[in-house]
């Protein structure tokens, strides 16, 4: 793996090549005589191949657009694959909208369409193979560990487990050790003094260790700084605050995590690894299986919305005639690895229902009645119209239509406090459906709702979220018959 200057310099290179090869194949008589005959959406361009001046030209300016439009790229940092390859493409075309409308403005420096349209099609291709190959790290290159936590011992010990070599750690200003909060210096040599809160440092505490990078704080910062492409987790508990928000920025900058294999139990591991540290399954879709998931969201959303826009109007005026209030509701729902985002619901309860008893469960959940729904909201929710807005939420990206569905944060944490490991709902983006609602376990079973949903979490697939979408149109069809019988 290229890393440091040689990857700004070889990425920049690599760039400037491949434009120019993808602008010479454009370019080409056989290219433009193939793609102006046989592709039916082009087949009325005209074959133009440019020679001369006019090739230089457009050499130069072909490479002008698109390296200043990869700027951004040519800086080495983790990066997931798809979001290499999505920001790539989309830089590519915003190069191509750049060409074109330079010779919109000045004719004489004109691509011509077949080439400009050939030569973006071709870079949106290879361009972001050639990111993903020079970050990709090849077996048995050592990359760089560092170790984040807040408890010494652990760290110690995880540090003995590893056979590659670390980088250094990162942990808070007080750390655990031996059950006591202990305050942390720098040591002279790049390691740490331990002292106590109300003592000076005793030659009998300064400990061997790594180098000490920062805090926990600085987690994002390090990674970006050292091109990190190892994170070991060395929390003393598995704890959502820290652990999973170390976690978060794992995921985000594409770095690997790895745990010690205490906490195979409480995330996602890889299956058949059985070594003392075991690696952390952060994103579990399959990278195919992710991008069939969001263009099927995108267009489940779309057409959703669209066939459902007279239901919309009719559920919006019955709203406004039943119960004073707002037609919306808004409420903050928990997200992946515990950050919430603010989900849109039909309103089904008075006004300012929650205004005296906060957050809870309704009643309603648990086959029971609840005096804060309203006539059209019990309607709306025995239908499932109440969910409607959220089809916004899917297309924004917060939310998937199948997955564990989101509870409020303060539902969470009361669930969490009463020992049910909620947290390892938090590897997928929430959904509008999933596993356990159409088998109509609701978040007064949390148990029996987070073990439909982890099982969910291992076995998801795109062929699985069809499944599941049909049986909850199958149940709300059922729903709907029922109540039209009552």
């Amino acid at each position: 793996m290229v890393t440091g200057w040689q990857y700004r310099l070889v990425s920049t290179l690599g760039v400037l090549v491949l434009t120019v090869g993808a602008v010479a194949v454009a370019n080409h008589p056989i290219s433009q005589h193939l793609f102006t005959t046989y592709l039916p959406l082009f087949n009325r361009l005209e074959a133009t191949v440019l020679t001369g001046q006019s090739l230089y030209w457009a050499l130069a300016l072909s490479v002008l657009a698109v390296g200043c439009c990869l700027v951004p790229l040519y800086k080495p940092q983790p990066r997931r694959v798809l979001d290499t390859t999505f920001l790539v493409q989309k830089r590519v075309l915003v190069a191509g909208f750049a060409l074109a409308s330079l010779g919109y403005f000045k004719w004489s420096h004109r691509l011509p369409r077949a080439t400009l349209v050939m030569t973006i099609a071709t870079l949106g291709v290879v361009l972001p193979l050639w990111f993903v190959w020079i970050r990709h790290n090849p077996d048995g290159e050592t990359e760089r560990t560092l170790v984040v936590g807040d408890d010494f011992e652990q760290i110690e010990r995880i540090r003995a487990s590893m056979t590659s070599p670390v980088l250094g750690y990162l942990c808070p200003s007080v750390v655990s050790i031996r059950g006591t909060s202990k305050s942390v210096e720098a040591a002279a040599d790049g390691g740490i003094t331990i002292v106590d809160d109300d003592t000076s440092a005793e030659s009998g505490d300064h400990l061997e260790a790594l180098p000490r990078l920062g805090g926990l704080s600085r987690l994002e910062n390090v990674l970006l700084e050292h091109d990190v492409g190892t994170v070991v987790l060395a929390f003393h508990h598995a704890d959502r605050a820290e652990f999973f928000g170390a976690l978060d920025t794992c995921h985000n900058y594409g770095v690997d995590a790895k745990v010690h294999r205490e906490y195979a139990d409480s995330v996602l591991v890889s299956a058949d690894n059985i070594g003392e540290i075991v690696d952390v399954d952060i994103e579990p879709w399959d990278p195919l299986d992710h991008l069939f998931k969001r263009v099927f969201d995108i267009v489940f959303a779309l057409t959703a919305a669209t066939a459902l826009l007279l239901v919309i109007t009719v559920v919006v005026i019955a709203i406004k005639i039943d119960s004073p209030g707002p037609v919306l509701y808004k409420q903050e729902r928990t997200a992946v690895f515990g950050e919430s985002f603010s989900v849109y619901k039909f309103r089904s309860m008075v006004d300012d229902a929650e205004a005296d008893t906060g957050a809870r469960i309704s009643a309603e959940d648990a086959g029971n009645t609840d005096p804060r729904v309203t006539r059209v909201g019990r309607f709306l929710r025995q239908t499932h119209l109440d969910e409607i807005p959220q089809l916004w939420s899917i297309l924004y990206g917060n939310m998937s239509v199948v997955g564990p569905r989101p509870e409020r944060p303060e539902l969470d944490t009361e669930i969490q406090s009463n020992g049910v490991d909620w947290s390892k709902r938090w590897f997928v983006k929430p959904g509008l459906t999933g596993l356990a609602q159409i088998n109509d376990v609701t978040g007064h079973e949390p148990e029996k709702k987070l073990r439909y949903d982890l099982e969910y979490v291992r076995r998801q697939s795109f062929w699985l979220d069809l499944k599941i979408i049909m049986g909850q149109v199958w149940n709300v069809l059922r729903d709907v018959l029922e109540l039209l019988r009552s």
